[in-house]
């Protein structure tokens, strides 16, 4: 069967890694360190796939603009302090390898930093598997498409042979911005109804449902 697609873009956090509990915690950890009411559970997972000075001011609107960079440090403190424990979710670098092998163009377009993805994949062993990746401190963050537009100009794909996945809106309206094809997954940041939100094709609930879904679909 004809591939529908020919570049197929991951999301990171919530998406490949099991991280989005650590996340919350980081933010909420760096809330106290500042002597602040930590944001609730719900708004720290909402903010995930966001750049880190954007999301953080989300998460705490109320503080003052000079604080922003104490509180930016405090969190990166505490979940550098842990990402070592964090780990792929089951299935997922299967999954990437056997994309890779039926020959698609793969990338990661993630709210991480430059510095912070680097680490991540060089943990995972991934790194040989993606073809380009875009970071939250190269270009705008989501949704702006900026990410989705420079992966597919690097390959020369148009949008609509593009497929993006990720576990929040910021994601699927990234790939909406972009024309792209959006797939959610329902295990990482975001839940199914808040995803519901935004156009998608599918929304896997399981990394095995999601390689099923790409078997049949892509």
């Amino acid at each position: 069967m004809r591939q529908r697609f020919e570049l197929i873009v991951f999301d990171w956090d919530g998406t490949l890694m099991d991280s989005a509990a650590m996340i919350v915690a980081s933010v909420q950890a760096a809330a106290r360190d500042l002597g602040l009411a930590a944001p609730s559970e719900e708004r720290a997972r909402h903010i995930i796939g966001l750049g880190l000075g954007e999301a953080l001011r989300h998460a705490l609107p109320d503080l003052p603009e000079a604080h922003y960079p104490e509180l930016v440090a405090r969190y990166r403190h505490h979940y550098l302090s842990r990402d070592h424990e964090l780990s792929l979710f089951p299935g997922a670098a299967e999954l990437v390898q056997e994309l890779a092998e039926r020959g698609y163009r793969l990338g990661v377009a993630t709210g991480k930093s430059r510095l912070g993805l680097n680490r991540a994949l060089a943990q995972t062993g991934l790194d040989g598997f993606f073809h380009a990746t875009r970071c939250a401190d190269e270009c705008h963050s989501k949704p702006h498409p900026q990410m989705l537009l420079e992966l597919m100009e690097t390959f020369g794909i148009a949008p609509e042979q593009t497929l993006m996945i990720g576990d929040t809106t910021h994601d699927l309206m990234m790939a909406q911005n972009a024309g792209a094809a959006a797939v959610a997954v329902s295990y990482g940041a975001h839940s199914h109804e808040d995803l519901a939100a935004v156009p998608f094709h599918y929304c896997a609930d399981s990394v095995d449902d999601l390689r099923r879904w790409l078997r049949e679909n892509a």
